[in-house]
């Protein structure tokens, strides 16, 4: 068996590592680089470049020079279309409508997972020359936010490189191992991962060899890139108003133009301007024109604001879901390329009131805990245990459209959990188990990962069959549902695939509704809720009359009849109010009846003891003789 190393997939960088005597060693390219460009990119006669050399060559070839794919990885093309204006190659649809990148040189679309796949390609290659030998098992780090379809895709790709897949981790978890490798005591941990296209923050807990994720949020459509865009929009749009020429419909000019805002972004980590200097970046009229403009951090912090607004979201978000304050960590750990920004490690500070540490370097602190988690996993690293979580909450539909969890978002997984159903109707002889993923309570605003029926129910009363669903999520975060009948022992299951599962828009889009609508959905569910007990009360109380017999008179039950139908015709048409006004008049109908029956059963009682032949005597004489 060959070794097994970790791998960070990064948007804008890759880096691979290893563990050698003991520690995680980051593994240089065989250009002599400690990272990887995630870049691929092909010459007309179809020769395959990855890395510095693709990235190097991308300005005299941009439509053949893919980058940061990522970004569209386990999405359609219809929801990365308002991409397609800023970068240099094509994006067209593939199968299941698949945002791919259509390669000239080739004349054919490559999926996100194919060149994800050469990147990985890229990695395994140099590994192998640096330790001599096999490498044939990765961990490979994902952002936390990515759901089951991504996942599944970074998982495919690492197949198609040649490499098993031990373990799918989340990238801030990996940092944490990192940082906390040989931390002995209990700490409360934030990581801040703003890498070049997705952003997380997780908060964990650490101890004793113990790292657990108590919460997670982030954005997958958030990082460097899009801070590289708006200095890109702002020098078209200062172009244009100098020349009026539209540089977005140029393509070797946009892959320049990324270039150097890039490049303009570092340089204002360091210093207060910098100049963006772009002899013959288009032509007019055989006429060259030439770009020479002069950006400020205060402006490059101006034209950033709004996504220094949106990086403070799912930081309040994880701190709430964690239910602790920002002041009860104890340390903030910042990861990816982009926390080098000085406006971004300002933010953190004003958020925590912390220093962040920056003992381990931003840009290969993922792909060290991968490899650390990679020796966990084979036996190398002991005494370590990692719990990650799930992002958003599972459960099936119920009666009435009601979302009801069994698994809570950002439970530990891996995990598994129970709960007992039942049928709604007499002789039902099916049920069907709609598997659900949300926060919302309505049913039908949640997502639908998949449904499958359980038949074989024996005739039955309604609410009398007992219907087991268990959900299991193993340490992957792949999902297994299963329903079994617990009369007959009937039983089917589902796996849940990646083609199921959320993208981070709908993600985004269902927290955002929940909290938009947490009184609305207060009040259905509220009004769901009683008249399911509505239901329940009509049934009850027929069943009732119909196991009493001669026990009721005829007046009694004619008077609950007519209730319980106006009961069950409120239900379908009425309000909130007029349900709840028939239920209590049902409700004391059928404590009445209770009465009666025991009184009646109570009489039968004394009947029965009485000896025959003798009279009764009445106890009060009875004692005064």
């Amino acid at each position: 068996m060959g070794k097994t190393v970790g791998i960070d997939l990064g948007t804008t960088n890759s880096v691979v590592a290893v563990m050698e005597g003991g520690e995680p060693v980051v593994i240089s390219t065989a250009e002599g680089s400690r990272t990887c460009p995630s870049v691929v990119a092909f010459k007309q006669n179809g020769e395959r470049l990855v890395g510095v050399t693709a990235k190097r060559q991308s300005v005299v070839n941009p439509d053949n020079t893919i980058y940061s794919i990522k970004r569209f990885m386990g999405h359609t093309l219809n929801e990365v279309s308002s991409e397609q204006g800023r970068i240099s190659y094509k994006l067209k649809a593939g199968k299941n409508g698949q945002a791919c990148a259509f390669v000239p040189a080739l004349d054919k679309e490559l999926s996100p997972e194919e060149v994800s796949a050469m990147i990985l390609q890229k990695l395994k290659n140099d590994a192998e020359a640096y330790l001599g030998e096999t490498v044939d098992q990765a961990v490979i780090t994902v952002p936390a936010y990515f759901n089951d379809a991504q996942r599944t895709a970074t998982k495919n790709a690492g197949e198609i490189a040649g490499l098993k897949v031990l373990r799918i981790i989340n990238e801030p978890t990996a940092a944490s191992l990192a940082y906390g490798l040989d931390k002995k005591s209990n700490e409360t941990i934030l990581v801040f991962d703003l890498g070049g296209g997705t952003f997380d923050v997780s908060v964990l807990d650490v101890g004793e060899g113990v790292f657990e994720v108590r919460s997670t949020s982030g954005d997958s459509h958030l990082g460097g890139d899009d801070f590289d865009n708006k200095i890109v929009d702002w020098l078209v749009q200062e172009f244009k108003k100098d020349q009026g020429v539209d540089l977005l419909k140029d393509r070797a000019a946009v892959q320049r133009l990324r270039e150097a805002s890039e490049r303009a972004k570092i340089e204002l980590s360091s210093q207060m301007s910098t100049q963006v200097n772009l002899p013959y970046i288009t032509a007019v009229d055989n006429e060259p024109k030439h770009l020479d403009l002069s950006l400020t951090r205060a402006k490059f912090e101006e034209l950033t604001s709004d996504l220094m607004e949106r990086v403070k979201k799912p930081f309040f978000q994880a701190i709430e879901d964690a239910k602790m304050q920002a002041g009860e960590i104890d340390e903030v750990i910042m990861v990816g390329g982009s926390t080098r920004m000085p406006q971004v490690q300002e933010l953190v500070k004003q958020l925590t009131n912390k220093e962040p540490n920056r003992s381990v370097n931003p840009d290969e602190v993922v792909a060290i805990g991968a490899a650390i988690q990679a020796g966990i996993l084979g036996g190398e690293v002991k005494n370590i245990v990692l719990l990650d979580v799930t992002p958003l909450s599972l459960g099936v539909e119920t009666q009435g459209g009601i979302f009801d969890k069994l698994i809570d978002r950002n439970t530990t997984i891996p995990t598994k959990k129970s709960r007992i159903y039942t049928t709604a109707s007499d002789n039902q002889p099916e049920v069907e188990i709609n598997v659900l993923q949300g926060e919302r309570p309505k049913a039908h605003d949640n997502k639908s990962l998949g449904r499958f029926h359980l038949a074989g129910i024996p005739p039955a009363p309604a609410r009398v069959p007992q219907i087991e669903v268990t959900f299991d999520i193993d340490a992957n975060g792949i999902l297994n549902v299963s329903a079994q009948e617990k009369g007959t022992g009937t039983k089917q299951s589902i796996t849940i695939t990646g083609s199921g599962n959320l993208n981070r828009d709908e993600i985004e889009r269902m927290v955002k509704e929940a909290e938009m609508n947490a009184e609305l959905d207060k009040q259905f569910q509220e009004l769901a809720e009683l008249k399911n007990k509505s239901d329940q009360l009509a049934y009850q109380t027929e069943k009732t009359l119909k196991d009493a017999g001669e026990k009721i008179d005829e007046a009694t039950r004619q008077d609950a009849t007519e209730k319980i139908e106006s009961l069950r015709k409120a239900v379908t048409t009425g309000e909130a109010s007029e349900i709840q006004s028939a239920f209590s008049i049902l409700e004391q109908a059928s404590h009445s009846i209770a009465e009666k029956l025991y009184a009646a059963n109570d009489a039968e009682s004394a009947k029965a003891a009485q000896p025959e032949g003798e009279e009764v005597i009445d106890a009060e004489f009875n004692e005064e003789k």
